[in-house]
C-alpha cells in the first residue's frame, strides 16, 4: 500500500531544491541586466510556496523509516513532471516560447538531458534563460532524485528505493553502505568534472557562461548549445577535442570514474560493459572516418575530428553537433542512425538501450546458439567473470521489447502527424534514447518548432520515458500497483 505522506513531503523537498538552483541564473541576470530577472523570481515564489504547503502539510504526521517500492517510483516518475512543469515558468514568465507546450516541451528536453529544441534563434534569447535551459540538463545528468537523497536522511526516511527507481540498471553498482554517501560520491565526481571542463574551455577561448552552458550539456549528455549552430560555430579543434573527451567520459558508468579516483584506473579495463563501450566508440569511429575521408574532408586529421565528435555526441545521447551529418555519405549516416539506439553505459548519465543490455542480449543470443549445437549441455551468461541471474536477463528482454514496442507505436503516431517517414521515426528515436537531433525535419540544422502541438506533447512523453527507462512510468498504468 502507498503511504501519500511519502510523496508529497519529498515532492515538496525536492521543489524546494529546484528552486534553490534558479539563483545561479538569477545572479546570471542580473550581471548581464538581461530584463529576465523578475522571470526567475516569480518562479522561485512558485517552488517556495507549492514546497512549503506539501511541507506543512505533512508536518508532524507519522511515517515509516524507509521508503517502500511504490512511493520510490511514483516520487521519481511525478518528481521529473514537476521538475519539467516549473522549469518552464522562467521561459513562460519571460515570454521566450508562445505556448505552455513550447515552454514545456524545451524544459522537459532540459530535465531528460535530450537536447532536443524548439528555440528558433538561441542566440536572441537572455543568457540567464539559456543558462537556466543548460543547467536544467546539468540537473537532469546525475538525477534531481539523487541530489535529493543527500536530505531525506533530514526528512526522517530512507532513500535506497529512490535510487533503485531513479537508476534501473540491470546490475545495480551501489558504491558505497550507505545511500547517502553514494549519492555524495557521485555528485562529487560530476562537479570535479565540471569544473575541470569549465576551465578547459575558458582556456580556448570561451567565456564563463559560454564554458558553463557547454559543460552543463556535455558531462548531462544534453547538448543544449548557446548557439544556433551548436558547437561548430566555434570552429575550434581545441574546443572539440575538449568536448570530445568529456563526452566520452559521461558516457562511462560513474562508478569506474569515482574507483579510478580513488586510485584504482585499471577498473576501467576490468569493466566488460567499458571495454564494450569503448570498442563501439573506436569501431564507428574509424568506420565514419573512413567513409567521410576524400568524400568530404580532404585530410584524414579532419575526417577523424569530425566523426569522432559526431559518433561519441550520438552514442552517448548528448546531440551536440559539429557539422551537418546529413549532407554525410550514407555509410556515415548509417553508423549514427545506429548509434542513436545503443546509448553509453549503464551508471552514466547517457541515455539509449545502454551498453550493458546490448552486450549481455548478445552474450544470451550466443548462449543459445551454443545450446543447438550441445542441447544437453548447461550455459550460463556471465559478466566479468560472474554468473547474470535469470531474471537479469528477464528484464533485460524485457526492456528490449518494451523499448522497441513504444518505438514502433509513438512512430506510427508521429507518422500520423509528420510529412515524411523519416522523421517520424527519427523523431522517437531521437527522444526515446534521449538525444535531441536526428534526421529529416528534425536534423542537425533544423529543430522541432515546426511540429504540431499534439507531437510535441507525445515526444514530451516519449522523452520521459527515455530518461527513466520506461519501467518507471509505464508501471503507474498498471492497475496493481494502487492497490493495497
Amino acid at each position: 500500500m502507498i503511504s501519500w505522506i511519502f510523496v508529497p513531503r519529498v515532492l515538496g523537498a525536492l521543489l524546494w531544491c529546484i528552486g534553490a538552483t534558479l539563483l545561479l541564473p538569477l545572479g546570471f541576470s542580473v550581471a548581464y541586466s538581461d530584463g529576465a530577472s523578475g522571470a526567475f523570481l516569480l518562479s522561485m515564489a512558485v517552488a517556495a510556496t507549492l514546497g512549503a504547503a506539501l511541507m506543512v502539510w505533512t508536518r508532524g504526521k507519522a511515517v515509516p523509516p524507509v521508503i517502500g517500492h511504490r512511493e520510490g517510483i511514483l516520487i521519481v516518475a511525478l518528481g521529473w513532471m514537476i521538475a519539467a512543469a516549473l522549469g518552464a515558468l522562467p521561459f513562460m514568465f519571460a515570454k521566450t516560447f508562445s505556448s505552455v507546450t513550447d515552454a514545456f516541451f524545451e524544459s522537459m528536453s532540459g530535465f531528460t538531458t535530450t537536447g532536443a529544441s524548439v528555440l528558433t534563434d538561441i542566440e536572441s534569447v537572455p543568457e540567464s534563460l539559456l543558462l537556466w535551459r543548460a543547467l536544467t540538463q546539468w540537473l537532469g545528468g546525475m538525477g534531481i532524485i539523487v541530489l535529493s537523497l543527500a536530505i531525506l536522511p533530514f526528512l526522517g526516511v530512507g532513500g535506497m528505493q529512490l535510487y533503485k527507481a531513479e537508476v534501473p540498471s540491470p546490475v545495480p553498482d551501489k558504491l558505497r553502505p550507505r545511500i547517502k554517501d553514494t549519492a555524495m560520491a557521485l555528485w562529487k565526481v560530476y562537479i570535479l568534472f565540471t569544473v575541470a571542463e569549465t576551465a578547459l574551455l575558458m582556456a580556448g577561448g570561451l567565456n564563463l557562461f559560454e564554458a558553463l552552458c557547454h559543460t552543463f550539456g556535455t558531462l548531462a549528455t544534453g547538448g543544449f548549445s548557446t548557439k544556433n549552430a551548436s558547437v561548430g560555430h566555434y570552429q575550434s579543434a581545441y574546443v572539440d577535442g575538449v568536448i570530445t573527451v568529456f563526452m566520452l567520459m559521461a558516457g562511462i558508468n560513474f562508478s569506474l570514474h569515482y574507483s579510478a579516483l580513488k586510485g584504482r584506473p585499471q577498473s576501467f579495463w576490468r569493466d566488460p560493459e567499458c571495454r564494450f563501450f569503448l570498442g563501439l566508440f573506436a569501431l564507428f569511429t574509424v568506420v565514419t572516418t573512413a567513409s567521410l575521408y576524400g568524400s568530404v574532408y580532404a585530410s584524414i586529421s579532419q575526417a577523424f575530428r569530425y566523426a569522432a565528435f559526431q559518433v561519441i555526441s550520438m552514442l552517448t545521447t548528448t546531440g551536440f553537433t559539429t557539422a551537418d551529418y546529413e549532407r554525410w555519405p550514407a555509410l556515415a549516416q548509417a553508423v549514427l542512425f545506429l548509434c542513436m539506439f545503443l546509448g553509453g553505459s549503464a551508471g552514466s548519465t547517457a541515455g539509449g538501450i545502454k551498453c550493458l543490455r546490448i552486450l549481455l542480449l548478445i552474450q544470451h543470443g550466443y548462449r543459445e546458439m551454443l545450446r543447438l549445437i550441445h542441447p544437453h549441455s548447461v550455459f550460463h551468461v556471465k559478466l566479468g567473470g560472474r554468473m547474470v541471474p535469470t531474471d537479469v536477463l528477464h528484464s533485460v528482454w524485457g526492456f528490449f521489447v518494451l523499448y522497441l514496442g513504444l518505438f514502433v507505436l509513438f512512430s506510427l503516431l508521429m507518422a500520423a502527424m509528420s510529412s515524411d517517414l523519416l522523421s517520424a521515426f527519427s523523431s522517437v528515436a531521437a527522444t526515446l534514447g534521449n538525444i535531441g537531433p536526428g534526421f529529416g525535419a528534425i536534423g542537425p540544422a533544423t529543430n522541432y518548432a515546426a511540429l504540431p502541438e499534439a507531437a510535441k506533447w507525445l515526444l514530451s512523453l516519449s522523452m520521459l520515458l527515455g530518461r527513466l527507462e520506461i519501467y518507471t512510468v509505464l508501471v503507474l498504468l498498471i492497475p496493481e500497483f494502487w492497490r493495497p
